[in-house]
């Protein structure tokens, strides 16, 4: 589904990604970590099409879009959820998703007004809601919810899209433990349903979610497996995972 080739970006003398190689299989949800400063959000923005890599190759589904921006690539079926939410707040759960099916439909946001009472676009936004566990919320306003509920929202609207690559984020940042449990849960039902990059800090989350796991330390994959190799690594242990113990 993704390739990644010796993709490389520097700021000034700082190289955040220093010949990365990484590929996500068809339906697979490969997890990336590694302690603040890894370059982790830097490699995801390079995936999504907000970085341009200085060098090194993106193929997607055999295509290779390393010079596509972030919209065309969406449009492609990459879609992407932020590590601080990016919600409308001022409009309810269900028009954030409105909107979303709209964007994907490409439609024109001028008559947004007359829009919200369209079928084409109320109908798929609510059995979105539903399939991320928001129906019942699905006509509150969204500065009235929860962070949790602004993070499964958020993964609606990414869906919305149609995607065929998901690239989260740290959907967990900010949660509480019950909260935490409650996303750890959602996520399970998109496995295998989707082609998933997780970004996260969350190490509960990421061994009871990732089929395979990739490390990355100052701007470099030290290693990637299943989280059991993973959690087993000497070299991953003392650079990462030992931190937190």
């Amino acid at each position: 589904m993704l390739e990644v080739h010796g993709l490389t970006k520097s700021f000034g003398a700082l190289r955040a990604s220093d010949g990365i190689d990484f590929d996500v299989r068809e339906g697979e949800m490969h997890a990336v970590i590694g302690p603040n400063g890894a370059g982790k959000t830097t490699f995801i923005g390079q995936l999504a099409g907000e970085l341009r890599p200085d060098a090194g190759r993106i193929v997607f589904g055999g295509e290779d879009i390393t010079a596509l921006s972030a919209p065309r690539r969406a449009r492609k079926g990459l879609a992407r959820s932020f590590q601080i939410t990016s919600v409308y707040p001022e409009f309810t759960a269900h028009e954030n998703v409105m909107l979303a099916v709209q964007a994907r439909s490409g439609h024109s946001f001028r008559f947004w007004r007359d829009a919200r009472r369209e079928p084409t676009l109320r109908e798929p936004a609510r059995r979105l809601l539903e399939e991320v566990g928001l129906g019942a919320r699905a006509d509150v306003v969204a500065a009235n919810m929860a962070h949790g509920e602004h993070r499964q929202l958020e993964v609606a609207m990414a869906l919305a899209l149609e995607p065929r690559l998901l690239l989260l984020d740290e959907p967990m940042a900010g949660m509480g433990a019950e909260e935490s449990q409650r996303m750890i849960a959602f996520l399970g039902t998109l496995k295998g349903r989707y082609s998933i990059v997780l970004v996260e800090h969350d190490m509960d989350a990421v061994f009871r979610l990732a089929d395979r796991i990739s490390v990355l330390v100052y701007g470099r994959v030290i290693a990637t497996g299943a989280p059991l190799a993973i959690r087993a690594n000497a070299e991953v242990r003392a650079a990462y995972l030992g931190e937190a113990s």
